[in-house]
């Protein structure tokens, strides 16, 4: 069964430039930043004011009035983008066997706007007159047991939690329990909506981010040598991942072949990257492994580009070591400098935006590069999107505590 080809065949996505597969893809190939002054709660005592938040967000268009007064943000957010993808994947519930259609969903936090608000509630009035619903809110399995719901599927259900790649170890995840005969579809990816006051103020705290309060637009600078920490986004993907051979008996049309991922840990921190980028390295030189690639065969590399001073400096340095000389040779690009560092999210968010990149023909640019950094001395796509038929390319996702993920995508 570990031979089986897996394909993409559907796209759903929330992001701060778009709310469905063509505006996300029109957005980020137009060089639009998503980013603005706070609009989800007060932040003008704060240290960073800017985020990269959804515009618009119109659950009512896929759920009930009372399915979205029972579900988080988060939660909301993943099940809509799931009922996308799967519209988009022209895939038809009812006519399959609903035992082998599962998913799994990133969400690195849960739900912090209702965990705030409880505590809030806890000491303003003590014990007893709190929400019977919020542990179902807030913990972050929910954003994966929700589309289970809404989507009424029986295979496979998991919530993935591994900080910001929690959406790509999701996809990887999912192909793994396709390909072992788990099930023939998996919709998998990532949500997190965690703009909170809580929330930003301890990134702030962690000097990660950005403290351009007075242009957001231009305040992520992935590899710019006057990137200063990112901006904290909000965002959901979600892809329909099938078996070829299950694809084919419906008359599908896949977006891209997933080929293969690499995971891997660093053993180092809880917060820094290693150093040498030695482990990085080693998770983009075994999802190449698992496509049956050599490093010449990446046409495109969609960075984990956090716009900030050690990731963007140690991930250059993973690509090299993984790459070889070809590093030089390779575009890569940061969603990041657009749509905001969208945390459990970000995995599958810029997954989706590979899978475009790959089945279009397009890739998207890293915006507000003005500067070039001598320790980031790659092809970083500056400013304009570039037309550029890709073969193979792959999705970097690093997270918290050293945990690594790298998804390798081909063209169809």
């Amino acid at each position: 069964m570990n031979n089986q080809k897996i394909v993409v065949t559907g796209i759903g996505v929330y992001s701060a430039v778009g709310n469905n597969r063509q505006e996300f893809w029109h957005g980020l190939t137009n060089g639009v930043s998503g980013a603005d002054e706070i609009a989800a709660f007060d932040a003008s005592d704060h240290k960073c004011r800017v985020a990269a938040e959804i515009k618009q967000f119109a659950p009512e268009r896929y759920l009930s009035n009372k399915r979205i007064r029972r579900m988080a943000r988060f939660s909301q957010l993943a099940s809509c983008a799931a009922l996308q993808a799967v519209d988009d994947a022209g895939l038809e519930l009812e006519r399959e066997n609903r035992a082998r259609v599962g998913c799994v969903i990133g969400s690195a936090a849960g739900d912090y706007e209702h965990l705030e608000a409880q505590y809030r509630t806890l000491v303003e009035k003590g014990p007893g007159f709190g929400n019977p619903l919020a542990v179902p809110k807030i913990i972050p399995n929910m954003s994966s047991a929700n589309v289970g719901i809404d989507l009424g599927i029986h295979g496979p259900n998991l919530g993935m939690v591994t900080a910001c790649a929690s959406g790509a170890h999701a996809i990887a995840i999912a192909a793994t329990l396709l390909r072992a005969g788990g099930a023939d579809v998996m919709l998998a990816g990532g949500s997190e909506s965690t703009i909170t006051p809580l929330v930003v103020d301890a990134y702030a705290c962690m000097g990660v981010l950005t403290a351009r309060n007075d242009n957001p637009g231009e305040a992520s600078r992935p590899f710019d040598t006057d990137r200063d920490g990112f901006v904290i986004g909000e965002g959901a993907a979600v892809l329909v991942l099938e078996t070829e051979a299950h694809a084919r008996a419906r008359g599908a049309e896949p977006l891209a072949v997933f080929a293969g991922s690499g995971m891997t840990t660093d053993a180092y921190s809880i917060a820094i990257p290693e150093p040498d980028g030695r482990w990085a390295a080693a998770a983009i030189q075994s999802a190449l492994a698992e496509a049956g690639l050599n490093a010449e065969a990446v046409g495109y590399i969609n960075a984990h580009g956090t716009s900030t001073k050690a990731n963007d400096r140690i991930e250059t340095l993973a690509v090299k070591s993984a790459l070889g000389d070809h590093a030089y040779r390779v575009p890569i690009s940061s969603n990041k400098s657009m749509i905001g560092h969208t945390l459990g999210a970000a995995g599958a968010v810029e997954a989706a935006a590979t899978v475009l990149a790959v089945h279009s023909g397009v890739l998207p640019p890293t915006i507000n590069y003005r500067t070039p950094d001598p320790d980031c001395d790659l092809d970083v796509i500056p400013n304009e999107a570039r037309e550029q038929r890709v073969t193979a390319a792959i999705s970097n996702s690093f997270g918290f505590g050293g945990q690594n993920c790298v998804l390798t995508f081909t063209r169809a």
